[in-house]
């Protein structure tokens, strides 16, 4: 969903010479109590869960936070997706940066490049908790890698653990409500074919009796690096060996972008065919995230890709409106019952603290108190009962002062090892060192002893570990993936320059392809427009950056 960039780049662009005279020294701002003033730029949620009467800016996490560090927390500017993206490029233009934000790569390098965020290097080996940087260390490179220069800090990243793979999603009361022979195995690993013969008996049969069924709805980006999105060809693409917008080397060795590759053109292929018999949405291309959603919502489609954790904040929405609804997690697997998967990059979102601010030990200050004081808090209940509550009612962590999670290289599948393990009577909930999943289980028990009487968020959780998390270790236990590496997951001055419009361009070609104002051979001009539009000169740089 990030590919939108041209615009932000192009603000930066035209402001950042005139800004780079502008920005000093600033007085810290304090309210009436003496307490200092901290504006945050804000990444929020579609479905934060919020109980009612509290918002993005006054929640149970931003009141501990002020209360604890004695401060007061003000929302510069919130907003999600690319409004934040929008927002972000806006406060840089005029010079208004919020005291801490959080931005991509791209845009971090772009702000460090014009010496406008601090140097965080002392504030963190000072402040931060040994548990922080352990978390860090976990992984086999170092998440602080992508925000270090010359041995310097100047950003926060996230760390997540991807948890392979891209899942399918079906409503599995609709198969149930069919009486289908689907998956008779119950290994969740389908095949395409299995999952075009599903698509047709949902649009023929319209189980959600809406009289517009759709079979499969994709975004009009089609495609991520990652695996963590929703609505996009990820999974599909799999099949086929394509692994869109990650640096890869193709059959010969040589460096390309993997949505140039043979096997993109047959996923593609793949995708437009299903558009000319009308299993992909008839209004693919046109149809906004929300759009998508909604169809799930309305019971339109019972089928939507996305990751591990969509019954968590996607999913979810569906639960409100169709109580009896139950999802099954399945992935798509090729010829040889394998499950393609390209690694990725632990970092994402990256925290960083204005330059000129006064205090930049607040942000370390703020990592500690959420994913090290309140994680591995063992009474959390009783330390911190607003907190406990918003966990029990799945309260979205984007209302968190930061939009972000730092979890360690195994911690996702750890958690959910230690959940399943209590479930099943094996060690007691009190066992599980982690407050935030005793609480988890605790919802999972409760989901499976009275699915009915059962909250959404309970269901939400239930979903999302044992079914969702629990297909990913079934794939690692059975060695099913078969792995990729990407050569190269930075950047450099020409991806800055070219990146944003060749995907944007991509996109658009794309989109063309699959509704048939070109045909699938379109897929080679592309690639070439692709090498003449800059691409050569980010592929060259690449090269050069692997080579040093």
């Amino acid at each position: 969903m990030n590919t939108k960039k041209g615009f932000i780049y192009l603000v930066l662009l035209i402001s950042l010479l005139g800004l780079l005279g502008c920005v000093g020294e600033s007085e810290p701002e304090h309210n009436e109590d003496g307490q200092l003033i901290v504006k945050l730029g804000k990444q929020t949620a579609t479905n934060p869960k919020l109980p009612e009467g509290d918002t993005f800016e006054d929640n149970a996490y931003m009141r501990l936070a002020e209360e604890v560090l004695d401060i007061e927390l003000v929302n510069e500017f919130e907003a999600n997706g690319e409004d934040y993206d929008r927002q972000v490029a806006l406060a840089i233009s005029s010079g208004e940066l919020p005291d801490i934000m959080q931005v991509s790569q791209e845009e971090f390098e772009e702000l460090y490049e014009n010496d406008l965020i601090a140097d965080l290097t002392d504030v963190f080996e000072e402040h931060a908790s040994d548990y922080i940087q352990e978390l860090y260390d976990s992984y086999e490179i170092n998440p602080l890698e992508d925000t270090t220069f010359d041995g310097r800090i100047y950003g926060l990243p996230a760390a997540v653990n991807v948890t392979p793979p891209h899942m399918i999603w079906i409503r599995q009361d609709w198969i149930d409500q069919l009486q289908l022979d689907f998956d008779a195995d119950g290994d969740k690993l389908i095949t395409l074919e299995e999952l075009e013969s599903l698509a047709l008996t949902f649009i023929e049969e319209d189980p959600g009796n809406t009289g517009n069924p759709v079979g499969i709805p994709l975004a009009h980006w089609l495609n991520e690096p990652g695996y963590g999105g929703a609505f996009t060809m990820t999974t599909i693409g799999s099949v086929f060996g394509s692994y869109p917008r990650n640096w890869i080397e193709d059959a010969d060795g040589n460096i390309t972008n993997g949505s140039l590759t043979p096997e993109t053109k047959a996923a593609l292929a793949q995708i437009k065919d299903w558009f000319d018999r009308g299993i992909l949405d008839p209004q693919f291309g046109t149809r906004s995230w929300d759009d998508i959603m909604a169809l799930a919502v309305n019971g339109q489609t019972g089928i939507v890709t996305g990751a591990w954790h969509m019954p968590d904040w996607g999913l979810s929405n569906v639960k409100e409106m169709h109580p009896d609804v139950v999802f099954d997690a399945y992935t798509l697997v090729d010829d040889q019952n394998k499950v393609n998967i390209a690694s990725q990059s632990p970092g994402g979102s990256i925290a960083v603290v204005r330059k000129d601010f006064s205090n930049p030990e607040i942000l370390i200050k703020l990592i500690n108190l959420f994913y090290d004081t309140l994680k591995n808090e063992p009474n959390l209940e009783e330390v911190y009962p607003d907190i406990y509550q918003y966990q029990v009612l799945d309260v979205d962590g984007a209302v968190r002062p930061l939009n972000m999670e730092i979890l360690g290289a195994t911690s996702e599948l750890d958690h959910y090892a230690e959940i399943r393990d209590a479930i099943n009577g094996e060690i007691e909930v009190s066992d599980i060192p982690d407050a935030r999943n005793q609480s988890i289980a605790t919802s999972i028990m409760e989901y499976s002893d009275n699915p009915e009487e059962a909250s959404t968020a309970a269901w939400a959780l239930y979903h999302s570990r044992m079914k969702g998390l629990e297909l990913g270790q079934y794939l690692i236990d059975h060695d099913h993936f078969e792995w990729v590496n990407p050569v190269f997951f930075g950047s450099t001055p020409a991806i800055e320059q070219y990146y944003g419009n060749l995907l944007s361009m991509e996109e658009e070609e794309f989109i063309k392809i699959v509704t048939g104002v070109e045909s699938i051979d379109h897929f080679d001009t592309f690639v070439e427009m692709w090498h003449s539009q800059g691409g050569d000169e980010i592929l060259a740089e690449i090269e050069a950056e692997i080579a040093e």
